[in-house]
């Protein structure tokens, strides 16, 4: 084998390892030779050879043969590896199993991910506060924070729903609480749920208030045209 021929092999032969991993095995509570033996794991299984012996694992790695077998006992104990007993062509045998791993690396993320939400949320509820006393031009009363807390917990108003609706307000000449919670039960009943929705919907409900103050102008306008006149008199 040349060198061109090796530089091949390397570039076209590979393991498939998932980038996730590599990222999130030390939050597994994972270290470096644990992470590599389970490498060597999914290499082997990948390979062919679904049940390798600590001895052949030792072979491709830089620990012993009894190291190999108390890694390999610790990631089963700790629910990282799993020995699956399988069936093929009614002869049975033993075979490693990463399902565990993944099991644990997908409750992770999720865990995160919720974390990250209950931060955000957290976040986006100071700074809910915050707008409503800019906007009101005053801290907020204790009534007024138990309304908001209202429409945040119980409602499970959408914060930017809540902003939206805090804006339309402010834009009727109506700030305070009681308008604005009407704005959200009508938005509620109407099943408007994004902002896209609430800024059509409130778009709407200005024009057709523009229309019947119109209407009404010229209806007035009309009533002093005509003079009134009393036929009892005539």
């Amino acid at each position: 084998m040349n060198k061109d021929q090796f530089i091949y092999m390397q570039e076209t032969g590979s393991v498939s390892i998932p980038v996730i991993l590599f990222n999130y095995y030390a939050k597994l509570g994972l270290n470096e030779e644990e992470f590599m033996m389970i490498l060597q794991v999914r290499k082997f299984k990948q390979i062919g050879n679904q049940f390798p012996t600590p001895t052949e694992l030792s072979e491709h790695m830089s620990i012993s043969t009894s190291d190999c077998t108390s890694i390999l006992r610790s990631l089963i104990q700790r629910g990282f590896l799993t020995i699956e007993e399988c069936e093929a062509n009614t002869i049975l045998y033993e075979n490693y199993s990463l399902k565990p791993l993944w099991n644990k690396l997908y409750s992770y993320l999720t865990q995160e991910n919720q974390i990250k939400a209950q931060e955000q949320s957290k976040q986006e509820d100071e700074s809910l506060y915050t707008i409503f006393e800019n906007e009101f031009g005053r801290p907020l009363s204790p009534f007024e924070c138990e309304t908001l807390a209202i429409w945040i917990d119980q409602e499970d108003y959408d914060p930017v729903i809540i902003k939206a609706a805090l804006r339309e307000a402010v834009m009727s000449g109506k700030l305070n609480f009681r308008y604005i919670d009407r704005i959200l039960f009508e938005w509620k009943k109407n099943g408007i749920r994004t902002i896209d929705q609430a800024r059509n919907h409130a778009k709407k409900f200005r024009q057709n208030q523009s229309n019947a103050s119109t209407q009404q102008v010229h209806q007035d306008e009309y009533k002093r045209k005509v003079p009134f006149y009393n036929w009892l008199e005539s």
